[in-house]
């Protein structure tokens, strides 16, 4: 065994890798080390055994304030067989050389892994992971719990084991005339000004455009992304973006008008997504996050009802994990970064209360 980092006439080598093996994610892909780069630094590292790729790790680089050097963060990673132990011990010593030369002080990893998995448990343990509690809900950087839909039967098995309440809704939506198109990029302004408007009214924070912009160039080209918009009496009012990699489909980004809510269309949105992926030879269909499996008198239950709604598999992951290689800074770097972000969001209002004057 040997590994190396690759340089970007092996992209395509990289990417078939991911694409093929069962752990393979979207986020491990090096359009997404694209979409990323900037803020990032991605370094993409593989394992090699006889001339074939074996484990792949798509690595972010991210440098840390205080000068304490920096962390290296590989989302939904790794990419290997669980089952040979000297390949994770392998890849985790090469990680480990590739941090000292790039003064990274620890690893993030958040695995695409079910919580249920013992074998990747007792790996992540016997390296030396640190479990790096996220909170509950939303807090972790990428979502704990998912909605996940097998889309292999056909569509009448899938339409049949929907939640009748579900199926209701989009044939109303069908019936008021909703329509689901695929849209092209010079409709990203559209979808972008529906996400504000969402955001706007569910009180969250949204990204520039910009980033929007390079998520769709760098993806959609490549067969990796796709956006819809959901129209009715020729306005926009819904849309979403999606991820695909081989058999798998994301629902990411969605966003939705005040108005016309009451002709259903994010029911048929999903509906249409999910046909979308299938006829694209998915198996796979994520509805992405949840705050988990809360009661029914939880402020977000209505979201976990949505998704639910349409016969997914409530599912959560091991969560993230951290691997320190300077255990006295990654200590240092535990205590000072909670007061340093409360520090960079002082700043961040004081910013747009200016604006505001």
């Amino acid at each position: 065994m040997q590994y190396r980092l690759l340089d970007v006439t092996e992209k395509d080598r990289f990417d078939n890798f991911i694409k093929h093996h069962s752990k393979g994610h979207i986020l491990q892909t090096w359009e997404w080390g694209e979409v990323k780069e900037g803020a990032w630094q991605p370094l993409r590292l593989i394992i090699e055994e006889n001339g074939e790729i074996i484990a792949a790790c798509s690595l972010l680089k991210r440098p840390l304030p205080l000068a304490m050097g920096s962390l290296f963060y590989a989302p939904r990673g790794p990419v290997l067989d669980i089952s040979r132990m000297e390949v994770w011990d392998y890849l985790w010593k090469a990680v480990a050389e590739v941090a000292k030369v790039n003064k990274a002080i620890f690893c993030k990893v958040d695995p695409d892994v079910a919580e249920s998995n013992r074998d990747w448990q007792m790996a992540l343990s016997r390296t030396g992971f640190i479990a790096a509690g996220s909170g509950p809900g939303f807090e972790g950087i990428q979502p704990r719990h998912v909605f996940r839909l097998d889309i292999s039967p056909c569509a009448e098995e899938l339409l049949a084991a929907m939640h009748q309440k579900t199926r209701y809704n989009l044939r109303l939506a069908e019936k008021k005339g909703v329509k689901v198109d695929i849209a092209t990029s010079e409709e990203l302004g559209a979808f972008y000004a529906l996400l504000q408007e969402t955001a706007e009214r569910d009180r969250f924070l949204i990204r520039p455009l910009s980033y929007f912009q390079s998520f769709y160039e760098h993806l959609q080209p490549k067969g990796l992304a796709e956006m819809f918009l959901v129209r009715y009496q020729d306005k926009n009012i819904a849309g979403a973006l999606a991820f695909k990699l081989g058999k798998k489909a994301w629902y990411i980004y969605g966003a939705s008008s005040n108005q016309y809510r009451n002709v259903m269309p994010n029911y048929l949105m999903q509906w249409e997504m999910i046909k979308w992926a299938k006829a694209n030879g998915c198996t796979l269909y994520d509805f992405r996050g949840v705050p988990g499996d809360v009661p029914d008198d939880h402020p977000l239950y209505g979201l976990v009802k949505f998704k639910r709604g349409f016969g997914g598999q409530y599912t959560s992951f091991v969560g993230e994990f951290d691997l320190p290689f300077r255990k006295g800074l990654y200590s240092f770097y535990n205590f000072i970064e909670p007061k340093y972000q409360i520090g960079v969001r002082k700043i961040i209002y004081l910013k747009k209360k200016l604006r505001k004057k």
